[in-house]
């Protein structure tokens, strides 16, 4: 049976992580246009790995489900730091671990060890769990990109090859056999962009 502090300390962080709600990222929601955000990025992700899980044979997709849910927990604290801009990644690797150890820090301790343990496997990428699901966390933002108009590509002038770039390592690394369709999501995208033009 739970304590009432040990109860008191799990809804603390309950309260806390609504702050995701708040933080805004780049990309806009199809139907809406309107800015996504933490959390509903968070969501987005855990269906994608419902429906793409059968994609990585002998995945964990409870632990990659899980990830997906804490993963961003710390720009409670920290923000949302956009792919296409410009920052000191060391910095920032800092701030997300101190906001990681508070907000985690709110659960009783078995508890919280536990959700910042999967928060460290997501940011590592070393398992196949963490590979697939950093690769979700690319694909998703691309998939909103190229039903937006080009998205954030368009606002910050992104060519096709620095796309392709930015998001090929790590989404052929997690889900390898779906990097080929996802590049030709891509390729669409922008030789639409250019029959437009």
């Amino acid at each position: 049976m739970d304590s009432a502090s040990d109860l008191d300390r799990r809804f603390a962080f309950l309260a806390e992580i609504d702050g995701l709600k708040a933080v805004l990222r780049q990309n806009r929601t199809v139907a809406e246009g309107r800015r996504e955000n933490s959390a509903e990025h968070s969501w987005h992700l855990a269906l994608f790995a419902l429906v793409l899980g059968d994609r990585v044979p002998g995945l964990d997709l409870g632990r990659v489900l899980a990830m997906l849910l804490v993963h961003d927990i710390v720009e409670v604290d920290a923000g949302d730091v956009p792919i296409h801009g410009v920052f000191d990644a060391a910095a920032l690797a800092l701030v997300e671990q101190a906001a990681a150890e508070r907000i985690f820090g709110l659960l009783p301790p078995a508890q919280g060890e536990r959700l910042l343990a999967l928060w460290r496997e997501f940011e590592a990428v070393e398992t196949v769990e963490a590979r697939f699901a950093k690769a979700l966390d690319r694909l998703q933002p691309l998939l909103l990109n190229t039903l937006t108009g080009g998205g954030t590509w368009a606002e910050n002038g992104l060519t096709e090859a620095q796309v392709m770039a930015r998001y090929r390592p790590v989404i052929e690394r997690g889900v390898p056999d779906l990097w080929p369709y996802v590049e030709a999501m891509i390729r669409r995208h922008y030789a639409g962009s250019a029959a437009t033009a």
